[in-house]
C-alpha cells in the first residue's frame, strides 16, 4: 500500500492493519487501549473508515479500543471485481470479529454500515453493548432518490460510477451543507481514483434491495426481523436533517421502532453528519458510549 498524502495522513494517522477475508484483504483500524471496552464503526457508501477518524481519535483518547474496517472494495481494502452483496459484507465483519476476538461491542453505523451492522447484532445481540445509529437504514423500504436510482439502471449506472466517479465525487458536495476542507475532500476520494477502484461503489448501488425479486432482499428482511432482539439496548440517533437519501422519515422510522433510544438531530446537517455538525455530534457520542 503506497503511503498516504499528507495532508490526509495528518487528518487519518492511525496504522494500517489487514484481514484476509474470502473476497480479499480488509483493511481495517484497530486503536486504543480498550479498558472502556470496544467500539466497532461500519462506514457506507461511498465513504470508508476515513469518515470515523475525528470520532476515532475522541474515543481512543477515553480508552475505547476502536475497530473500523474498510468493506472490502471500499477505502484502502483489496478491490476485486467480484460482486459482494449484502451478506458477504455481514460475514466479512463478522469474520473480522472473531479474528480479533471481540466479544463484546459497541456499535456506530452509518448508510449501508446500519443495514451490515444491524445484521451482525441481530445474530449476536448478547454481545452488543450500545448502538449509535446515524442517518442509515437497517430496514426494507422502497424510497430511492432520483439521482441514486439512476445509478442503479443496469449499464448506465456502472458506467458514470466508475467511469465519472458520478457516486463518490458528488457526494462530497451533496452529502454535506458545509464546504469540505480540500484535504478532507482528498481523504474521501483517495480511494476511488480510477475507474477499477469504484467498482464497489457501483455495485453497492445496486445492491439496493427495493423489491422481494431483489437476491439481497431477503437478508435485508431477516436484519430488519433482527431489530428487535435490540430493543432495551441503549441507543443513540444521531442524525442529520439535510439527508437527500436518509431524510426524516428513515428517522421516523427509527424513532417508531425504538421509541426509548436517544436522539440527537441536527436540522441544518447532511447525510454526513460528522463532516457537517462533529462539534456537537463527536463528544456526544463520546459522552453516551462513555456513560
Amino acid at each position: 500500500m503506497k503511503p498516504l498524502p499528507e495532508e490526509v495522513a495528518a487528518l487519518y494517522p492511525f496504522p494500517s492493519r489487514f484481514f484476509e477475508t474470502d473476497a480479499g484483504r480488509m483493511h481495517f483500524l484497530d486503536t486504543g487501549a480498550g479498558t472502556r471496552g470496544t467500539v466497532v464503526l461500519l462506514h457506507g457508501n461511498p465513504s470508508w473508515s476515513f469518515l470515523w477518524r475525528d470520532l476515532v481519535k475522541a474515543l481512543a483518547a477515553r480508552g475505547f479500543r476502536c475497530v473500523a474496517p474498510d468493506h472490502v472494495g471500499m477505502g484502502l481494502s483489496d478491490k476485486p471485481r467480484k460482486f459482494l452483496r449484502l451478506a458477504d459484507r455481514i460475514a466479512h465483519v463478522e469474520a473480522l470479529l472473531a479474528h480479533l476476538g471481540v466479544e463484546k461491542f459497541s456499535l456506530c453505523v452509518h448508510d449501508w454500515g446500519g443495514a451490515i451492522g444491524c445484521g451482525v447484532a441481530g445474530r449476536a445481540p448478547e454481545r452488543v453493548e450500545k448502538l449509535v445509529i446515524t442517518n442509515t437504514a437497517a430496514f426494507r423500504s422502497r424510497r430511492i432518490p432520483l439521482r441514486i436510482a439512476l445509478c442503479k439502471v443496469a449499464g448506465l449506472g456502472p458506467f458514470l460510477v466508475e467511469r465519472f466517479n458520478a457516486f463518490a465525487l458528488p457526494a462530497t458536495f451533496m452529502a454535506v451543507t458545509k464546504k469540505m476542507p480540500a484535504a478532507v475532500k482528498a481523504g474521501f476520494l483517495l480511494p476511488y481514483g480510477s475507474p477499477r477502484e469504484r467498482s464497489a461503489v457501483a455495485n453497492f448501488v445496486r445492491d439496493i434491495p427495493l423489491g422481494p425479486s431483489h437476491p439481497s432482499y431477503a437478508t435485508l428482511r431477516d436484519v430488519e426481523a433482527g431489530l428487535e432482539k435490540l430493543r432495551g439496548k441503549p441507543i443513540l440517533v444521531a442524525w442529520g436533517g439535510r439527508d437527500f437519501c436518509f431524510d426524516d422519515a428513515f428517522y421516523a422510522e427509527w424513532r417508531r421502532r425504538f421509541p426509548e433510544a436517544k436522539t440527537l438531530y441536527r436540522a441544518d446537517a447532511g447525510h454526513y453528519l460528522l463532516e457537517d455538525a462533529g462539534e456537537e455530534i463527536v463528544p456526544a457520542v463520546a459522552d453516551f458510549l462513555e456513560a
